[in-house]
């Protein structure tokens, strides 16, 4: 099966995704913290902090942190934020529990975040996104915050045009996110190598739909952690089963 068959499915689906109407994105477990990442009329600063906080554990845990420290201080208004000390934040991600593996670390990156919403967006983080900027310039504005690299500055692009539906003037920039989902689905459906870079995952994307490269990216991802797992793949309730070279290949009776 050729990458461009496989391309379409998975940017069919991606494009369907995009053309859904806006809705309430569940990135937790817990309605208290989704109704504030999803807030990005009141509170567009929790979004922006939860994707400073995604790094390096599991992703329902990092969205988990803005609420976590609005629970502790009783609120997560910005100039509630704006006043707390490095000491102040590092003590809330730290006691009496961690909120994050690297609370250290992570303290300063939100609290460098933090000063630098107030500094260069007068306390409204979504001046980050507001008046339909290219994606280029959206991504760029996420790298600029401490701690966050293109994995996550696309990410964030993504999720605010895919979505919460932010018009933005293209998607050029927006490329995919290769965490190891979508890395080992693009290797079982034989896009990539197993050895494959980060760069060469991100260029298969853009090859294959370069007017928005992470269009792919969900997709990928929601394939890999509903049926494409590492271990005991459920190939045939996927829908990449026809097209996919290693489902393709087990029995329709194998799990």
């Amino acid at each position: 099966m050729s990458g461009s068959r496989i391309g379409t499915v998975l940017v069919g689906r991606g494009k369907a995704l995009f053309a859904s109407k806006p809705a309430h994105v569940e990135f937790t477990s817990e309605p208290e913290a989704d109704a504030l990442l999803n807030d990005l009329e009141g509170h567009p600063h929790a979004f922006v902090l939860a994707c400073v906080m995604d790094r390096q554990i599991k992703a329902e845990r990092a969205w988990l942190i803005p609420h976590r420290v609005s629970q502790k201080l009783g609120g997560f208004s910005f100039s509630l934020l704006e006043a707390l000390s490095l000491d102040n934040v590092r003590d809330l991600l730290s006691r009496p529990e961690p909120l994050h593996r690297f609370p250290e670390e992570m303290s300063r990156n939100f609290h460098a975040a933090v000063q630098h919403i107030a500094l260069d967006y007068d306390g409204d983080a979504a001046r980050m996104w507001r008046h339909k900027p290219a994606s280029a310039e959206v991504v760029l504005r996420f790298l600029r915050l401490r701690g966050v690299g293109p994995k996550i500055a696309t990410m964030a692009a993504n999720i605010l045009a895919r979505d919460f539906k932010i018009p933005l003037a293209d998607h050029y920039s927006i490329d995919i996110s290769a965490d190891v989902h979508v890395r080992r689905v693009f290797t079982r459906l034989g896009l990539v190598p197993e050895d494959a870079s980060l760069e060469e995952i991100i260029y298969t994307a853009r090859a294959l739909n370069p007017e928005f490269p992470g269009i792919l990216d969900f997709p990928a991802w929601e394939v890999g952690r509903a049926w494409c797992r590492p271990r005991n793949p459920q190939c045939r309730d996927c829908y990449l089963h026809s097209v996919c070279p290693a489902g393709s290949a087990m029995p329709a009776s194998a799990g």
